[in-house]
């Protein structure tokens, strides 16, 4: 099977495992932002092949979250920004860690940093619109804490799971051999 069949096939798997998992997970907030696990395969994929495969992966990954996952959206701008763009970006985050020690780690704190920076723009220009008038019983006065708030109490979660469950599954000499892309070497 020649190299691009391989990563191809092995970006649909990536991708259908992602899908799946982010059916396991919890919403703390209202309307979106849930705390799982879906960003590990992207990740994984990307540090393994690249920013361009990553990003590619990130993209379709988004699209199926928001067919599959019952995406919430008000208008074609949060679906691509908080689908589209948001896991595109994390796929081109961790690919750019492609090749280095520890990448997967990097590449979760950049590719996850990323998405949360793409939500909290969205969330302050779109969403503020619906800004609630308090939070967490914190008075909101602008859209823009409003929205790092509202975000941040579902992705710091999910980087750390991601980071907490790299650091478990590098204990086993198979899944290490992956993280450190050593098979395609």
């Amino acid at each position: 099977m020649n190299s691009k069949t391989k990563t191809l096939t092995e970006a649909a798997i990536m991708i259908a495992v992602a899908q799946v998992v982010s059916y396991i997970g919890i919403s703390p907030v209202a309307n979106g932002g849930s705390i799982d696990c879906a960003m590990l395969p992207i990740i994984l994929f990307a540090v393994r092949h690249g920013a361009a495969w990553g990003t590619g992966a990130g993209f379709v990954f988004g699209f199926f979250q928001y067919v599959l996952g019952h995406g919430i959206a008000i208008d074609w701008t949060t679906i691509i920004a908080d689908y589209l763009i948001a896991y595109a970006v994390v796929g081109l985050g961790a690919g750019l860690c492609r090749g280095r020690e520890r990448g997967v780690y990097f590449g979760t704190l950049i590719g996850g940093g990323l998405r949360l920076l793409v939500h909290y723009i969205v969330g302050a220009v779109v969403w503020g619109k619906w800004m609630p008038e308090e939070f967490l019983g914190i008075t909101m006065t602008t859209p823009w804490f409003y929205s790092i708030l509202y975000n941040a109490i579902y992705m710091i979660p999910c980087i750390l799971i991601v980071l907490v469950l790299f650091h478990l599954l590098s204990r086993n000499p198979r899944i290490h051999a992956l993280m450190t892309a050593e098979d395609l070497r």
